[in-house]
């Protein structure tokens, strides 16, 4: 004779708490003002001549990104261009 045993079910597995989900941080949104937008625009004529494009773009977003938090362009200049 054949053992005619049911297969026994899988025990249900624990239900896993699942973390706190952290809060997300609101980006307080600083605007350049007009005198900032004005040097830097006299900043990139100055220096982005001997540079291709895709330089020119980044040194832009770099410069823009420090003078944001409240560097001079020259000061941001000399921080970029260090690191």
């Amino acid at each position: 004779m054949a053992d005619t045993q049911e297969p026994q079910p899988e025990p249900e597995p624990e239900p896993v708490e699942e973390a706190p989900v952290p809060e997300k941080k609101k980006r307080v949104v600083v605007k350049m003002t007009d005198k900032q937008k004005l040097d830097l625009k006299k900043h990139m004529d100055k220096v982005g001549k001997s540079m291709t494009p895709s330089e020119r773009k980044s040194h832009r977003m770099k410069m823009m990104s420090r003078m944001r938090r409240g560097e001079t362009v020259t000061k941001a200049h000399k921080g970029i261009m260090s690191a």
